[in-house]
């Protein structure tokens, strides 16, 4: 990914991020400020499945996919374990599929 990208936040991330503490929705805020310059090197984030990602920020974990220069942000949830959950997963996949039928 080169170049800016637009940040595409679904309500469940949004409601999540919206929900987090000020320190945490400002360093959410600033991976994400990142990855819309196209600086994937700041945030850390790791790859759950295919095109599904997650970003790591602390306990938090926001999962997202990339598509051209779109961003969509689907969901955030607290990491409680070492692997991320099963539905967060499924439901990614889900998400991205159907936005993927609709282009």
């Amino acid at each position: 990914m080169a170049g800016r990208c637009v940040a595409h936040f679904l309500s469940p991330a949004k409601d999540y991020i919206d929900g987090l503490n000020s320190a945490d929705r400002g360093a959410i805020a600033a991976d994400i400020d990142a990855m819309q310059a196209g600086d994937l090197g700041l945030p850390l984030t790791k790859q759950l499945k295919g095109p599904i990602r997650e970003i790591i920020s602390g306990f938090h974990r926001i999962t997202y996919f990339i598509d051209a220069h779109n961003i969509y942000f689907i969901r955030g949830f607290r990491k409680k374990t070492n692997k991320a959950p099963v539905r967060e997963i499924t439901y990614a996949e889900k998400i991205y599929k159907q936005l993927k039928s609709i282009r």
